[in-house]
């Protein structure tokens, strides 16, 4: 952890903070729109403060966090889970959305199990037969 008047690259504390597994990813993300520092979008290489407000979106996940320490090296779980602290609505949000998601799952489950040999060809017949 650095101290206070100190920054740190927003790409490097993103995955010293586990949000992403590798640094690419990290400035893909930022790059897309998917990382914002306080309200505005910004560049992997701006620098992150203390007390900085970030909204990080992954797939259907939204995460809106306080950068509570900053890192350069990338740690133990534990170690990144104090970088941050995470907003109450933020997490009660992505509860409800996990929640719902499982739900929509066991409404629409699947097969079983995978089709077997003469189950593909009756799907490829039935297939063939659409399209032509």
């Amino acid at each position: 952890m650095e101290t206070e008047r100190a920054q740190v690259r927003l790409d490097k504390w993103l995955w010293a903070a586990r949000f992403f597994k590798t640094r690419g990813l990290a400035q893909a993300a930022i790059s897309g729109g998917r990382v914002h520092l306080n309200g505005q979008r910004v560049k992997p290489s701006h620098g992150v403060k203390t007390g900085d407000e970030l909204s990080v979106s992954k797939g259907p996940y939204r995460f809106d966090l306080t950068v509570v320490a900053l890192a350069r090296r990338r740690g133990s779980a534990t170690m990144a889970a104090t970088l941050y602290e995470e907003h109450a609505e933020s997490r009660a949000a992505r509860d409800a959305l996990r929640e719902e998601r499982a739900l929509q799952r066991s409404i629409t489950a699947g097969p079983e199990t995978r089709p077997d040999k003469r189950a593909r060809r009756q799907i490829v017949r039935f297939t063939r037969r659409r399209e032509g």
